[in-house]
């Protein structure tokens, strides 16, 4: 039995503007908590982090991390600045839409200061001359040492905050699922908006030299489906947007356990017909320029085919009636010829531009024969009009929601696939299968049997349905035989990061270990960093001494001295 057809509408959510939260009396008495940014490229989350149960234990603030400046208006009044869920929908202001993120290391300060002043005001933090909470901050996997110096500054400098730690997103998420009996390391695979990371744990620490990085995620798989569709229905080019794009890729694709398999499934017609997704366009019945139904449209039909009809028949009368007049004017003059009436049938041969009198008789010929057609062809248009009246059948209906349907059947794995095979948008990467092993094979092979014991998938990009066996099947060919290993899947990738850096502010509130505070800022630089179970590792810049003064300055009179002996 064919199953029924999978038609899927288009959301095309609008994000609702944040509202401003009035803080509880809990985040500020005995002593202001901390406040914790999941700073990610693809969406930001605030809130706070206090073990009191008035305050709630989740992120507040969820947002795109997202800026766009207008022009300003005409009239005279300024360019203004939306921030996050504040665009409303961003396809509209797709070409003016700025990050300060580059693949998922902040670059532009001024775009993560509008970030943070929108959280700041939105849950209610007065940051005009202070913020006086401690900021938990998570940053990207060995982040560059400039964009931890600039991101200090700008807490230090221009909010004032009393201290900050730096922790990495993925690894608060381990922490966050990490239970009784899992052990302390484990191989991390982090997948979000623009980068994969393939993160060793060891004995609670990250192993920083071994860490590898694909550059490709979601929003990479976004544009590839967004570039697949756009070349299988050309003519719904605008329609398909990259909104609508990650959409698809969030709720109905899946990454598939054998690839090639798969393929081969798809090219079954009852696979395709059973398992292809229907997207529907929005689209306007006006396009027709008509909301008749079919009833309407038939006898609308109808009533044209008997006019036409009609106009035909009255053509076929007029037309009869002046081939019989000449008729008659011909028999006329041949009725001369036959009562030997020479002169008057010479005359009227002169009048009719005739010859003779065979001439004559063709004419005469040619009109009877007409004659007798067209009142055959009335005859026979009287018959027809009453058969169309009678077995009249319907014309087929375009079907317009039809046309602006999207059939997804092989893009649902394709799009997802790239960060296994990013060869399939012409990236000359290795994927998560060639990574995780050449990761595995930089140890001996007991940390190995150690490490993929706690394979651990956390991100947003891990939430397609089949990736955890695509893992495990990967593992099963790459690890010797009827050896172990175990996958674990965060209990919410997307939002685990937050929920593992709240647990450690909550945990370390009155412990110095892994903050940084203003005078360790003022003493050590910006790009200073107090390492902890889930930050990077803190590597200083090492500048190359300087010789001293003496040195320098004696160096020249040698060199001089010596150019003066022959």
């Amino acid at each position: 039995m064919a199953a029924a057809p999978r038609v899927f509408a288009f959301r095309d959510a609008r994000w609702v503007p944040d509202p401003v939260l009035e803080p509880s009396a809990a985040v500020r008495s005995p002593q202001p908590v901390p406040l914790v940014i999941d700073n990610g490229s693809f969406q930001t989350r605030a809130g706070w982090a206090s073990p009191d149960p008035a305050v709630p234990a989740e992120p507040l603030l969820r947002f795109r991390s997202l800026a766009a400046r207008s022009r300003g208006a005409r009239g005279g009044a300024g360019a203004e600045t939306q921030v996050g869920n504040d665009l409303g929908s961003p396809e509209p202001l797709r070409w003016l839409l700025r990050s300060p993120f580059d693949r998922n290391v902040p670059v532009q300060l001024e775009l993560q200061e509008l970030l943070l002043d929108h959280v700041f005001q939105r849950l209610g933090v007065a940051s005009q001359g202070c913020v006086d909470h401690p900021i938990v901050l998570t940053e990207a996997v060995c982040n560059p040492l400039y964009s931890r110096q600039m991101m200090s500054e700008l807490l230090f400098e221009c909010y004032q905050v009393p201290k900050v730690s730096y922790g990495v997103d993925s690894l608060y998420s381990f922490y966050h699922n990490r239970r009784q009996n899992w052990p302390c390391s484990g191989l991390v695979i982090s997948s979000g908006y623009q980068c994969t990371h393939i993160l060793p744990v060891l004995e609670g620490r990250l192993d920083a030299k071994n860490c590898k990085r694909i550059n490709l995620g979601g929003c990479q798989a976004a544009v590839y489906l967004q570039r697949l569709l756009q070349l299988k229905y050309p003519g719904h080019f605008a329609a398909i947007t990259l909104s609508r794009m990650e959409e698809i890729l969030h709720e109905h694709s899946y990454i598939a356990e054998d690839y090639i398999e798969e393929l081969q499934k798809w090219r079954s017609p009852e696979y395709y017909e059973n398992n292809v997704h229907k997207m529907q366009l929005p689209f306007s019945n006006k396009l027709l320029g008509s909301t008749l139904t079919s009833e309407e449209k038939q006898e609308r039909r109808q009533q044209q085919l008997r006019r036409l009809q009609e106009l035909n028949a009255r053509r076929r009368e007029e037309k009869l009636q002046l081939d019989q007049e000449r008729l008659d004017r011909l028999l006329y003059v041949q009725e001369l010829l036959e009562d030997g009436q020479m002169d008057q049938f010479h005359k009227a041969l002169v009048e009719l531009n005739m010859d003779s009198a065979e001439e004559l008789q063709s004419y005469i010929n040619k009109l009877s024969l007409s004659v007798e057609q067209t009142k055959q062809k009335i005859l026979q248009a009287e018959v027809n009009i009453e058969v169309d009246v009678v077995d009249s059948k319907p014309e087929p209906v375009f079907n317009l929601a039809e046309y602006h349907q999207l059939f997804l059947g092989t893009e649902r794995i394709r799009a997802p696939e790239i960060v296994f095979q990013p060869s399939l948008i012409g990236e000359d990467q290795a994927g998560i299968a060639e990574t995780m092993q050449y990761v595995l094979e930089r140890y001996p092979k007991e940390q190995q049997a150690i490490l993929v014991q706690n394979v651990f998938l956390t991100g947003g990009n891990t939430m397609y349905p089949g990736l955890k066996a695509r893992v495990q099947k990967e593992l099963l060919e790459m690890r010797p035989f009827q050896s172990s290993f175990q996958v674990h899947l965060a209990s919410s990738p997307v939002l685990d990061a937050w929920y593992g850096a709240r647990d450690w502010a909550v945990e370390y509130m009155t412990r110095e270990e892994g903050w940084i505070t203003r005078k360790d800022y003022e003493e050590k630089g910006g790009e200073y960093l107090k390492e902890h179970c889930a930050s990077n590792v803190y590597v200083p810049i090492r500048l190359p001494k300087q010789a001293p003064r003496a040195a320098e300055a004696s160096a020249p009179s040698r060199a001089l001295t010596s150019s003066e002996q022959p």
